[in-house]
């Protein structure tokens, strides 16, 4: 088999192969083993017809979908690998020729994975950031924690104020009629929480139990409900209980109720540790954001469209999973917002090609730097995974070889892992 490229614009080109007449023999062989079995002819058994009589009487013509079938799926595979081209997309395939005793010819329109022109990656500098915890973010972080041990006590006397839990009856029309969603008894809502429509909320502070008010607000012009966006908005809400939270002291029997310190100052002490550790992930994250936002920024890539349907395509797949995770259907998730799929689509379309251009760019610089995954760090990265699960190393070898005998994915994400690294590295500091 031969195989020859030719680029005809910047991410598609065409692959002209041909296949030996040997190779076209074997299949239109492979190809009458199978029709065979289907045809009746009058004076043979079902299977048993002869091949010059079944040709004689339908013609070898008659084997050629099968034969190529058979035939195209491996010739396109080895060809790809002969050009040494990584397609992204199913290619365009047209038969030029296909005769018994003659060599298959056949062009393949192909999409590729474009080439990347990388910009300046090195000496990057990114802005400056804080990230040193402060007293005022410990004590945030203490009211916290108090508020999550507050017990919640009844409010028999007295009225609704921000940080009140409030049970309500509610019901919502536009223009005089109810609308879907719009209405709810015994309605568990903190005041505060921004949970419901900005405005109603507010208007419930002062009211007092068993109090009947009407609430008047406008849905936000991005509301996700399409034909409620921008639309004012009356509630009749009946107020049935108000709980608000009793904190605690924050003293040193606080510390003891709560953990295994035996004074506040202890426990302020290892909140303190914990918020620094979060701060010193958190500054990681941004600088490698940030070094990766630019050498994105500064790169230059043509991406094939696609390129970006598939990366919404696993989006679209990862959503719906979440969705059944919390027991939604799409297909009632899409009904009560009102979107579409096709819509749904748009809106995942930005973040899908930011991922690809990223991860185009990132796989760039690696091939620039030659970066590489090594047996010993693959065999790492099998460990943990191991660990994590609870089983041998090579028994998560053998089923992640199953599926990917190279191991690819593993490689590209130690690649992807130390590519980050690098641009952490050289970034310009000071």
């Amino acid at each position: 088999m031969s195989a020859k490229w030719e680029k005809i614009e910047k991410n598609i080109g065409i692959l002209e192969v041909e296949v030996e007449a040997d190779e076209v023999s074997k299949a239109l062989d492979r190809a009458f083993k199978k029709v065979v079995k289907t045809v009746t002819v009058p004076g043979f058994r079902k299977g048993k017809v002869p091949r010059k009589i079944f040709e004689s009487r339908f013609g070898v013509e008659s084997l050629y979908n099968d034969a190529l079938d058979i035939i195209l799926p491996t010739a396109y595979t080895q060809a790809v690998v002969e050009a040494e081209i990584q397609p992204v997309d199913r290619p365009e395939v047209d038969v030029v020729q296909f005769e018994a005793g003659k060599p298959l010819l056949f062009k393949a329109k192909v999409t590729v994975k474009p080439e990347v022109e990388l910009g300046e990656y090195k000496n990057l500098e990114i802005e400056e950031k804080d990230f040193a915890v402060t007293d005022e973010d410990l004590q945030e972080e203490m009211q916290r924690i108090r508020a999550s041990h507050a017990e919640i006590v009844p409010v028999e006397d007295g009225v609704v104020a921000s940080g009140d839990t409030v049970i309500i009856d509610f019901k919502g029309f536009v223009d005089g009629e109810e609308f879907e969603g719009g209405e709810a008894e015994n309605y568990q809502l903190e005041i505060g929480s921004g949970t419901f429509i900005p405005g109603f909320e507010d208007q419930l502070i002062g009211m007092k139990k068993d109090e009947e008010k009407e609430i008047g607000v406008t849905f936000p012009e991005e509301y996700h409900v399409k034909h409620l966006a921008g639309q004012p908005a009356k509630f009749q809400v009946k107020l049935h209980d108000i709980k608000r939270k009793n904190l605690p002291e924050l003293d040193d029997e606080f510390a003891k109720d709560i953990s295994d310190f035996e004074t506040l100052a202890e426990l302020e002490a290892d909140t303190r540790k914990r918020l620094e550790e979060q701060a010193e992930h958190g500054k990681k994250h941004y600088i490698e954001d940030s070094v990766v936002e630019l050498a994105v920024k500064h790169a230059s890539v043509e991406i094939p469209n696609a390129m970006i349907e598939a990366e919404i395509d696993q989006e679209v797949v990862q959503f719906e999973n979440r969705l059944k995770s919390q027991g939604i259907p799409l297909e009632m998730y899409l009904e009560f917002t009102g979107a579409t799929k096709e819509s749904l689509r748009s809106e995942f379309k930005d973040s899908a090609e930011n991922r690809v251009r990223t991860s185009l760019v990132l796989e760039a610089i690696a091939k620039a730097e030659s970066l590489e995954a090594s047996d010993e760090e693959i065999q790492k990265q099998l460990e943990e995974i191991a660990k994590s699960a609870n089983m041998e190393v090579e028994r998560v070898r053998m089923i992640l070889q199953s599926n990917d005998p190279s191991l690819s994915a593993i490689r590209q994400d130690i690649v992807m892992r130390k590519t980050i690294d690098f641009l952490v590295e050289n970034r310009k500091v000071g």
